[in-house]
């Protein structure tokens, strides 16, 4: 499960849309993006920590990270170097970022780092990109210690049907009329998420995918599993 051969497209759309980004994704996401993203990163990550911000676009996980935990270190991977970039230059406005954040450019299948790295790994909205999700979850088990936890924050695909297709007539339609309305022309590109939704294992499912390598592994739904939250201890 993955987005495989339409990975090259859709990092192409997020290329497109760097200047609405964070405009359209507030809009899209009715204004939960961020208290989701906080209630991830409270529930893996401890203050002091080492974490891997993986998929971190223009990394507002990372700015939640450091302004929760005054002594936590993260280090931000993406396979956008135009969005790590501006990264770097947001990241300048949380104090005392400046020794605490580093920027790497790669993808989630082939992570730049020896096992046993981190303590936490955080993707906020960015684990439904992956090219192929089951090699990514083995990268993300293989980089953590042996006590690290993963944090998934994304878009859910409802198990139970009603729900499912209320999720689906928002991301196909709806959405597309909100990118719109919040960024023009432009925002009609964010339909693109629409693919990657398709292309998402149903929940039980991904929670059956990082039980295969984690010891344990906690679902927090939203929405009726239209967002969920996957905190996994290794």
């Amino acid at each position: 499960m993955g987005l495989k051969d339409e990975w090259g497209s859709i990092i192409e759309v997020l290329r497109e849309v760097i200047p609405v980004y964070d405009r359209v994704n507030s809009v899209i996401s009715l204004g939960r993006a961020e208290g989701l993203r906080i209630l991830g990163i409270t529930g893996g990550v401890k203050d002091g920590d080492l974490v891997l911000d993986a998929g971190s676009g223009f990394g507002n996980m990372s700015k939640s990270i450091l302004r929760i935990f005054p002594n936590t270190k993260v280090i931000m991977l993406d396979p956008i170097v135009e969005m790590l970039y501006l990264a770097s230059k947001s990241m300048k406005m949380v104090e005392g970022s400046e020794c605490r954040v580093s920027l790497v450019s790669g993808v989630f299948e082939h992570i730049p780092f020896s096992d046993n790295t981190f303590d936490a790994i955080v993707c906020g909205y960015s684990f439904r990109d992956a090219m192929i999700m089951s090699d990514a979850i083995r990268e993300f088990h293989r980089v953590l210690k042996d006590d690290g936890k993963l944090v998934i924050v994304d878009i859910g695909k409802p198990d139970d049907p009603l729900a499912r297709l209320g999720a689906t007539i928002y991301l196909r339609f709806i959405l597309a009329m909100l990118a719109f309305l919040a960024a023009g022309r432009l925002g009609l590109r964010f339909a693109a998420i629409y693919d990657t939704y398709r292309r998402l294992p149903r929940n039980s499912e991904l929670l059956a995918m990082l039980r295969e390598r984690f010891s344990s592994v906690r679902l927090v739904s939203r929405m009726l599993g239209a967002a969920v939250i996957f905190i996994a201890s290794k």
